[in-house]
């Protein structure tokens, strides 16, 4: 499992990587990260500060708190329903 990286330290180390005195590599290796965490940890700056396209930290959240409410709401529809036909049973005459 990887490493998890508290969010300052995410943060210092991109805003080195983006002053370009040193090869991403180098500044990886300084750090102590993989390069492919210090490429994914930019490209997710670029998103949260509008430079590449995508979907921000805050959207990502509301997302997947919409995603949850729709699917209580679609359980509560089901339910309704059921409770709909199981009374329309009870009062439909034989």
């Amino acid at each position: 499992m990887a490493k998890r990286y508290p969010l300052d330290f995410r943060r210092d180390v991109v805003a080195v990587a983006r002053r370009g005195e040193a090869p991403l590599n180098q500044i990886a290796k300084d750090f102590g990260v993989s390069e492919a965490s210090l490429y994914n940890w930019l490209k997710k700056a670029d998103v949260e500060d509008g430079v590449r396209p995508g979907l921000t930290e805050a959207d990502a959240q509301e997302l997947r708190a919409l995603k949850k409410r729709n699917r209580v709401l679609e359980q509560e529809v089901e339910i309704l329903k059921r409770a709909a036909a199981y009374f329309a049973r009870e009062l439909s005459p034989k």
